[in-house]
């Protein structure tokens, strides 16, 4: 397997051939926002947050998806990479209905602190307000539709990791939501384990505990990425 030498903001890093970019500048110490990447999961380029600049292309492309190549130069901070990625934040807030004075992960949310690393301090686009019930059918935990930012990283762990696929996308535009099962309340699909890696997933409050109050909750992503790397090991 051989290995790559490329460019990162004017540093030489060397990775391997079936490493993304993301992984290669992780490794090298270089921070690269993400929202939808988890450790341990497929990678699916939905929020667009990890996009780079790449010498030669016109093109913006996802880090996580983007692998290495000989020579290649890339871009990770430049002034219309902090402008699209302030804009998608932006965009997520004004999508759903995120209060963050009233959320149960408030302090602890990944969109949140997105928030202040690209210096958003208010919303340019119009707020679509849409209709987002709260589901607290199961037992243990319950959904906010509203907090949803359609990372997918519920649907992945569940699929991918605990391998029941409960969760899954349905829908269209403004229409798009998550649901349990074939669109049954959250308590009554059958295929779920209440194994709550789901919650450990979710970057919001979208999935939390039943009972939770303000700021309560608190999450270790970094389970999933301990939980698959333990099976790799036993296998």
């Amino acid at each position: 397997m051989s290995a790559k030498t490329l460019s990162i903001n004017g540093t030489l890093v060397s990775a391997r051939e079936e490493e993304s970019i993301l992984d290669a500048a992780r490794d090298a110490g270089i921070a690269i926002p993400t929202l939808c990447h988890l450790e341990g999961l497929s990678e699916v380029g939905a929020c667009r947050i990890c996009l780079v600049e790449i010498a030669g292309s016109n093109k913006l492309q996802p880090a996580c998806l983007t692998k290495v190549s000989e020579g290649m130069q890339v871009e990770t901070d430049t002034p219309r990479l902090r402008e699209y990625r302030r804009a998608i934040v932006e965009l997520l807030f004004a999508e759903r209905n995120h209060v963050c004075a009233v959320c149960v992960a408030s302090g602890h949310c990944e969109l949140q602190n997105l928030a202040l690393q690209v210096g958003m301090s208010h919303v340019r686009y119009d707020y679509l307000s849409p209709s987002c019930h709260v589901d607290v059918s199961h037992q243990r935990f319950g959904i906010d539709h509203n907090r949803c930012v359609l990372c997918t990283r519920c649907v992945r762990v569940c699929d991918e990791v605990e391998g029941v696929h409960t969760w899954d996308v349905a829908g269209r535009g403004i229409n798009i939501r998550l649901i349990s099962d074939m669109n049954v309340p959250w308590g009554q699909a059958e295929s779920c384990t209440s194994c709550g890696k789901c919650l450990q997933a979710c970057p919001t409050g979208a999935i939390f505990p039943r009972g939770s109050s303000v700021a309560e909750v608190e999450r270790d992503p970094g389970v999933i990425a301990r939980i698959v790397a333990a099976r790799g090991e036993r296998q």
